[in-house]
């Protein structure tokens, strides 16, 4: 069974989504070391959202409930936040819905900014770390492969796909009406991670030529190098933020990295420097503060104290207000990004029920169930305290383990009638039959459906889907 938990900027406040990024990287092994159900987690946390995909390796009663227990269980330890506050919070989605929730996601049709592109790069790396982590699963695999997949169809297909769709963009688009001569415009950019990236390609489309890089963990330097831009170490630091027209922020540092006293600082060592020309917008000074500067922070947590905005001529431009002026969707564009995204999505639980051995599991632990009843009706009247049941069931539970995991090595092996054949052999169990007589039986489909996605199946869709043939 896949499952996803969400928590975005449509429903949950920025504070809160400040909160989840903290210790977010260590969500993913919690949650599977809470429950011996869970077979994987990934999780997404990007500045806008919050994400937890988790696969329940067996099937379970009421699996989705273990999941989201298990997640809020471990997010809370991870973050200090109040279960009761998560599970008001969260939005969730099983198998389909997950799947077409993740494609959407990916697709940028959930972000901020509709559309905008920063989102699938953040889906592929957090893929990568539950690699390295050990946390993810064939399933997991095949679902987060899939939205990249996804991603790129929309991107092909849809105008939403064209350059430019960003944050960061658009929190430059808002600094416009400041901005007389982008040429002229003297920039500090401080990280070098993947936001960094797409803030200095922003900032040259523009037409940003002066643009010196920051790093509080110290990889300014290489960053600059590959950029062709100017490297600030820590000593220069305070000098470079008060001289800087604009001050872009896009670090995953855990504190402030830019507050009023750092600003003033710099002030104060260019007025010593040169005493003749304070800093007043008198002609010969270093740069001219007078019509203000824009510090605009894209980083989460928060990488700008709100104190600068006391400083005379700054003006703070985070990810709150970007967010509150954010685009309306185009809504063609969206309804067929919509419809790539809704296909996709059908055609990966298709494949995967199509590839599972869910009904013989069923039929297996049907017969089993039926067999267990029957042995404890016969020993009821000298089980005066139930501990024989208990045992039985115990018992029953751990014999059924071993055929249930083989039947997942089956399906991604692609040895179904192998073990279908088994089942016919051993316990004389013939698909269809079993099924459809066993009295305890839930209604069939729910139970396939469950069984469907906790097998694991790994298929392979490259070669069934062909987003841009799709789309046209």
């Amino acid at each position: 069974m896949l499952m996803c938990l969400t928590a975005s900027h449509k429903n949950a406040s920025f504070d809160l989504l400040e909160r989840l990024s903290t210790g977010a990287e260590t969500v993913g092994e919690r949650i599977l070391n809470h429950s011996e159900c869970v077979a994987g987690a990934i999780v997404i946390a990007t500045c806008n959202r919050f994400e937890a995909y988790i696969d329940l390796d067996e099937p379970v009663t009421a699996g989705a409930q273990v999941a989201l227990q298990a997640a809020t269980d471990a997010v809370s330890a991870a973050t200090g936040i109040a279960t009761d506050t998560l599970l008001q919070t969260w939005h969730t989605h099983t198998d389909e819905e997950a799947a077409r929730h993740l494609f959407a996601v990916s697709a940028g049709l959930e972000s901020v900014v509709v559309g905008e592109g920063e989102i699938a790069g953040q889906v592929r790396r957090s893929l990568q770390l539950a690699r390295e982590s050990g946390t993810t699963t064939s399933d997991l695999e095949r679902l987060f492969q899939r939205a990249s997949q996804t991603s790129r169809g929309v991107k092909n297909n849809t105008p939403l796909g064209r350059a430019g769709r960003s944050i960061v963009r658009l929190g430059l688009d808002l600094a416009e009406s400041r901005i007389t001569d982008w040429s002229a415009v003297r920039v500090l950019l401080i990280g070098t991670g993947a936001y960094a990236g797409a803030s200095l390609a922003a900032l040259r489309d523009r037409g940003v030529t002066d643009v010196a890089v920051y790093s509080p963990s110290g990889r300014a330097a290489k960053f600059a190098a590959g950029h062709d831009i100017r490297p600030v170490d820590a000593d220069m630091f305070p000098r470079e933020a008060a001289e800087a027209t604009i001050i872009v922020t896009c670090t995953t540092a855990s504190g402030f990295v830019v507050d009023a006293e750092v600003i003033a600082a710099g002030r104060r060592d260019l007025e010593a420097a040169l005493p003749a020309f304070p800093i007043d917008g008198t002609p010969g000074c270093p740069v001219d503060h007078s019509a203000g500067q824009l510090v605009i922070d894209l980083g989460l947590p928060r990488n700008v104290d709100p104190d600068v905005a006391t400083l005379a001529g700054v003006d703070l431009l985070d990810l709150e207000t970007i967010r509150i002026h954010a685009p309306l969707e185009e809504l063609q564009a969206t309804d067929h990004a919509r419809q790539i995204v809704n296909k996709a999505a059908r055609k990966f639980a298709s494949v995967t029920d199509e590839q599972s051995l869910a009904p013989a599991v069923v039929a297996l632990r049907s017969r089993a169930s039926e067999v267990l009843e029957q042995e404890i009706a016969r020993v009821a009247p000298r089980d005066s305290d139930g501990s024989v049941e208990r045992a039985l069931r115990h018992m029953m539970g751990r014999l059924l383990h071993t055929p249930t995991v083989r039947a997942r090595e089956h399906a991604r092996a692609g040895d179904h009638d192998r073990y279908v054949e088994a089942l016919d052999t051993l316990f004389g169990i013939t698909l269809g039959e079993e099924a459809a007589s066993a009295p305890d039986l839930p209604a069939p489909t729910a139970e396939t459906a469950t069984i469907t996605r906790t097998l694991g199946v790994a298929g392979d869709l490259d070669d069934d889907l062909e987003l841009d043939a799709e789309a046209s």
